[in-house]
């Protein structure tokens, strides 16, 4: 077995292999504190691939065993079952962490594996876990020799943490993940209190060494290890070939390029590969044998032609870009495409809107619900409540595709969860605003950036709903083309320009600061001075979006929709719980028999209550705080006479409290009769002028008509 000990913020990261998972091609046991994650990789086995070069195979699997916290799952068949949105996530980010590595031309499938198999409570699964991705590669006999780093980054108290502590993380205002090298950075993952974007820069910064120190640990544990990689063989296709075709689709490719509509754009192009496989000249290469003395001896294929032709494509388009500082649909580097927003567009719901930028729409809706409408969540840490929900869908005809509408895909769920990211931090606080909140955007168009295009829909649907938000917030996607020294920045790319572009730097905030970030990179080439470039251009186009969508609905609405419920919030202590509830549940059936409302009642004695006008919110709130009022001595209550004794009358001050009125108070004259006075069902005033040791409360008429007559 081979171990390595890494110091980080004075704790240690441990990794292990040779003990566990040795059918595997690599695996290692990354412990951070007491937190433990197996990361496992497996290539197919006859190392052969039926997909295209240029398509890595690569699939990605995060699962938590409950076991790890000492837990045993919910539900009936109590074992773990499809993925939960935090593994899908984390799953992701594995994936985004590490497909960019890869060298070129590899495609046979491979899988990663990583399963939590402790948890502490204190340290996160996210980070060892791609950290344990990059090692399992590394001492596998897999072609990959390009390692990363991955740190969490905390600020608290204008300090950074490094690795912070699920406590701290809690109240820190910044909770970055960052994937690199140290010098390089190939994933971020952010959610940020409007922080501004040099506190970004300056955690990137602060985090560069310690980045270093684990992938330098990861070199020297691979050889440590010393296990022999497969040894990837390049295929070249003739290059008389490559000539020729360069030879077709000259001056087609960016005349092409610059169709506006994308239907017509990629219908175009596809007829253009389509007769390229048909000239004749290719035919022949296609039908015989021919191979390139400095390739080796492989047969051509239509998907060779295909690759040269996608390569030409590409390439082309990002030296026209470079070259002429303009994109292919005239905007200047730094210009967003058309923008056009509306509100209120259906009328049943609480809340909608619709948010258009060039071929992209997002139809968003918010609808809210009472407390019992929260979403249970079961993680490792423990069980949870999650008032706020955000879904996001992309079904097939948002780019005129048939796709099944089925469960939702991975990239469905992460992008709901960098859309709830980017707004979670501007939600108000349960007590203000105590509804449970879903969002909804469903993608009826898409051409790029759909998921920021979701954020700035949802920012205007929650307004239009009512929902008191901190501040508007928008979302843009950036991107780059790098070519040597030479780099052009992207302002709200399409998605022609995210397929042939360096990254997608996907950035959301408000006019004050950041509030959650996603970067995907394809090249090993993004420093810290592009991403500062990066904030400053998207800075600008963030204040632009806002600008555009203040001028539909700059604030909430004052008032819910009309068929929004109605919702109101208590705190009773929880010795009184008891008291409302009353015996066998009598007082609560109740209040909901009278009023028609709803009520919920917490164990810390929140109580939340929901109806359809306020009216009946009211009713309701008088029977609560009746019901859980303390009696005061010496204060004066409307009570109604419930019983009479000889000796006086027994008068119900509150819901379900009573007093003696003793014969001798209730009058300042002498009475005779208690009947003479009172009866039972009047409504009399009375002083509670003491309560006994027993608990029982003494009353008197007398003392309320004097203190009336002063």
């Amino acid at each position: 077995m081979f171990s390595k000990e890494i110091v980080i913020n004075n704790k240690k990261i441990i990794i292990e292999t040779g003990e566990l998972a040795k059918q595997s091609n690599g695996a290692v046991l990354v412990k951070l504190g007491e937190t433990t994650v197996l990361v496992t990789v497996v290539l197919q086995k006859n190392g052969k691939s039926d997909k295209p070069e240029n398509v890595l195979p690569l699939s990605v699997d995060y699962r938590e065993r409950t076991y790890a916290h000492g837990k045993i799952p919910g539900g009936f068949f109590k074992r773990e079952g499809r993925p939960k949105e935090t593994e899908i996530h984390i799953a992701r980010m594995i994936d985004r962490s590490i497909r960019p590595l890869f060298p070129k031309g590899f495609n046979v499938p491979i899988q990663i594996t990583a399963l939590v198999l402790s948890f502490d409570g204190e340290n996160d699964t996210d980070v060892p876990s791609i950290i344990g991705a990059s090692t399992a590669l590394m001492v596998s006999d897999i072609p990959f020799d390009k390692p990363v780093g991955c740190l969490r980054v905390g600020y608290l108290n204008n300090k950074f943490i490094i690795n912070p502590t699920n406590e701290e993380r809690q109240k820190s205002n910044l909770d970055l993940i960052l994937v690199g090298t140290g010098t390089e950075v190939i994933m971020i993952e952010l959610k940020a209190n409007q922080v501004d974007e040099q506190i970004v820069i300056d955690a990137i910064n602060y985090a560069s060494n310690d980045l270093k120190k684990i992938v330098q640990s990861q070199i020297e544990f691979k050889n440590e290890v010393n296990n022999n990689k497969i040894i990837l063989e390049e295929k070249k296709v003739n290059s008389d070939l490559v000539k020729l075709i360069q030879q077709l689709v000259s001056g087609k490719i960016i005349d092409i390029a610059k169709i506006q509509d994308k239907n017509i754009k990629e219908r175009t192009y596809e007829e253009l590969k389509t007769n390229i496989l048909n000239n004749p000249e290719i035919s022949k290469y296609l039908t015989t044998d021919i191979t390139s003395t400095e390739s080796n001896e492989n047969k051509v294929t239509e998907s060779d032609v295909i690759n040269v032709i996608e390569d030409l494509f590409r390439s082309e388009i990002r030296d026209y870009i470079i070259k002429n500082q303009v994109r292919l649909d005239n905007r200047k580097l730094d210009e967003l495409r058309p923008i056009s927003c509306s509100v209120n567009i259906l009328p049943r719901t609480h809340g909608s809107a619709l948010f258009v930028r060039g071929q992209t729409q997002s139809l968003v809706t918010v609808t809210l619900g009472t407390p019992r409408d929260m979403q249970i969540i079961e993680e490792l840490e423990g069980e949870y409540k999650e008032r706020f929900i955000f879904h996001y869908n992309f079904p097939g005809f948002a780019t005129g595709d048939i796709k099944p509408d089925r469960a939702p895909s991975r990239r469905e769920i992460g992008h709901g969860l960098l859309a709830k990211r980017s707004i979670y931090q501007l939600l108000p606080d349960e007590d203000s605003f105590p509804y449970t909140i879903r969002v909804v955007s469903d993608i009826l168009e898409s051409n790029g950036s759909s998921s920021m295009a979701s954020v700035c829909g949802a920012s205007l649907a929650l307004f239009d709903a009512g929902v008191p938000i901190k501040s508007a917030v928008a979302g843009v996607a950036m991107g780059m083309i790098k070519e040597k020294e030479k780099y052009v920045i992207l302002t709200d790319i399409s998605g022609l320009e995210d397929h042939i572009g360096d990254f997608d730097f996907k950035i959301a905030g408000t006019r004050t600061g950041i509030t959650a970030i996603q970067l995907d990179v394809k090249i090993l080439e993004v420093d810290i001075s592009i991403i500062s470039d990066v904030f400053k251009q998207a800075k600008l186009a963030r204040q632009q979006i806002l600008n555009k969508m203040d001028s539909v609905i700059n604030k909430p609405r004052e008032e819910l929709s009309g068929y929004a419920p109605r919702l109101m919030v208590l705190k009773i202590s929880q010795e009184k719980i008891g008291d409302l509830i009353g015996p066998g549940g009598k007082n609560i059936r109740q209040i909901l028999e009278q009023t028609g409302t709803e009520i919920d009642i917490e164990e810390d004695g929140k109580i939340f209550i929901s109806g359809k006008d306020s009216q009946s919110l009211k009713l309701a709130q008088k029977m609560v705080e009746d019901l859980t009022a303390d009696i005061v001595i010496g204060k004066t209550y409307q009570g109604k006479v419930v019983k009479i004794a000889d000796f006086g009358a027994f008068i119900e001050v509150l819901p379900g409290k009573e007093g003696l009125v003793h014969i001798s108070q209730l009058a300042d004259y002498r009475v005779n009769h208690v009947r003479d006075v009172v009866k039972e069902g009047d409504e009399v005033l009375v002083k509670v002028i003491d309560i006994d040791d027993k608990g029982r409360l003494v009353l008197s008429r007398k003392a309320a008509l004097d203190e009336f007559k002063k």
